[in-house]
């Protein structure tokens, strides 16, 4: 009997958080939300998040978004993901994860939808695109200096991983050249190990991700619903 429903579109946020039901061997069902029906803003999707965001994590405590909140929830729940509240590993735990959450996610989605945050104005989208760029390239920095410290909590490297992958695959048409994985070589070891863990074979498989997923991701192919 499964324990959680992940409402999940392929290589969408919702990877990070099935890369850690994996990892944790938790049993979960799966509810695809169509975004090419824009599935995740129809009345009973924004019943479970009224931002209309994926993914929706559904536990007996009932519905979790956003990203970093499910997590947390999930590392405090089984312990495996992350240090526990009593670690004294607990707040450098806590201060990149939420860092990540609130901060390197936030500046990419400003990156690959100026259009949301900056309005119609083509001019606007693109300085918001730019300055955002620039942002990402020091808090990239950053966490691969953090890195060479020593792995981080696997919470935070699930997080990452993904959010590597589309900073290579989803580059704005005029600007091919802002990201490279290689200038990162601790976070790029970090992803050459994500490669190979089990929870990233099971991703592989359910999302067609391909053989190298956050290392030299390619696009997905995945058999049901679309990453788009």
């Amino acid at each position: 009997m499964s324990t959680y429903t992940l409402h999940y579109a392929p290589d969408n946020a919702s990877l990070v958080i099935r890369l850690a039901l994996e990892a944790l061997g938790q049993p979960y069902r799966t509810v695809l939300v169509d975004r090419k029906l824009a599935a995740h803003k129809t009345p009973p999707y924004l019943k479970l998040n009224p931002h209309g965001l994926i993914p929706v994590l559904e536990c007996a405590d009932g519905p979790i978004f956003e990203t970093g909140a499910i997590l947390l929830w999930l590392t405090d729940q089984h312990g495996e993901l992350g240090p526990q509240a009593d670690s004294p590993q607990r707040a450098d735990f806590l201060k990149w994860l939420f860092f990540i959450s609130n901060t390197v996610h936030s500046a990419l989605r400003m990156t690959f939808y100026p259009e949301k945050y900056a309005g119609p104005d083509p001019a606007h989208q693109t300085a918001l695109r730019l300055t955002m760029q620039d942002a990402l390239k020091r808090h990239l920095a950053e966490l691969d200096v953090r890195a060479a410290k020593g792995p981080f909590a696997l919470a935070i490297q699930l997080y990452l991983g993904p959010l590597l992958r589309w900073s290579v695959l989803y580059p704005v048409q005029k600007d091919q050249d802002w990201f490279s994985l290689d200038a990162y070589p601790n976070l790029k070891q970090m992803c050459l190990t994500l490669d190979s863990l089990p929870c990233t074979a099971a991703a592989q498989t359910a999302e067609g991700l391909g053989p190298t997923p956050f290392s030299a991701p390619r696009y997905a192919t995945p058999p049901q619903g679309s990453a788009t």
